[in-house]
């Protein structure tokens, strides 16, 4: 039997990341079932999970991949402008609604809980490495504990992202968020 490429399978990885993010935004975290899955994907549940252990280890390689995505944003130019990314581009950030469903799973399920936090360190690392670089430069308020402020930053994301996968997102978002880089700014 040929073995198969490194590159068809990053390319195969690809195909299922892209059709599990469409039927997860379509269908929602327990709407996503596997046969749904196949369907957007196009490709066969042994083809599938011969990838991605199953579904939830599927949602958390995507919950990887934008968190990764999300964190170069911020570490170079900040969480405000990973939310502004949000609504100028929703369609690449549509998936993020199911958070939503599943927050009820990082409260029963401590497995689950684990997987989703150890994904989503990394952006939580590169916004506490720009929170602190910013401060060093007087651009951010020091009367404010750099973990107060992320925090903060943390529930304003949780909204937006709560405001975008319930269809609310408008016009005056970026003026609560030009607010928000407001009130976390150094006062001059």
């Amino acid at each position: 039997m040929p073995k198969v490429s490194d590159d068809h399978l990053a390319a195969r990885r690809s195909q299922i990341l892209d059709g599990a993010r469409r039927c997860f935004a379509e269908f929602g975290y327990e709407g996503a079932t596997v046969r749904r899955l196949e369907d957007a994907i196009g490709l066969s549940r042994g083809a599938i999970f011969h990838h991605f252990r199953d579904k939830d280890a599927l949602f958390l390689a995507l919950a990887h991949e934008d968190a990764a995505r999300m964190a170069e944003v911020a570490a170079n130019q900040g969480l405000v402008q990973v939310m502004r990314d949000m609504l100028a581009r929703p369609e690449d950030f549509d998936w993020l609604g199911t958070r939503l469903e599943i927050a009820r799973r990082l409260r029963t399920d401590a497995e689950f809980r684990a997987h989703w936090e150890q994904r989503s360190e990394e952006l939580t690392a590169a916004t506490i490495a720009r929170l602190e670089r910013r401060k060093a430069a007087g651009a951010l308020r020091d009367d404010v504990p750099t973990d107060v402020l992320l925090g903060y930053l943390d529930l304003v994301l949780d909204g937006l992202i709560a405001r975008i996968a319930s269809g609310h997102a408008n016009d005056n978002l970026s003026a609560v968020l030009d607010l928000v880089e407001a009130s976390v700014r150094r006062k001059q």
